[in-house]
């Protein structure tokens, strides 16, 4: 039987900074540098929701509200 996630990690990556704190601590390396700049000037992450496990730390070390759980 396969589980399917209940909920999923969204982001706006029209707040992020590229400060770095969810890539450092994100227990999977599920969260990573994009190559899409954003109209700020910075380089914003993605999420590879094949690592991702919901855990929420990236949620949670996040100073600009980028992810949402839901």
């Amino acid at each position: 039987m396969i589980m399917e996630k209940l909920e999923k990690v969204y982001t706006d990556v029209s707040r992020c900074k590229g400060c770095g704190y969810c890539i450092e601590a994100c227990p999977r390396h599920a969260v990573s540098v994009s190559d899409f700049i954003n109209a700020n000037g910075y380089n914003s992450i993605q999420v590879d929701e094949s690592k991702c496990i919901v855990c929420g730390i990236c949620y949670k070390v996040c100073p600009d509200y980028v992810f949402e759980i839901r």
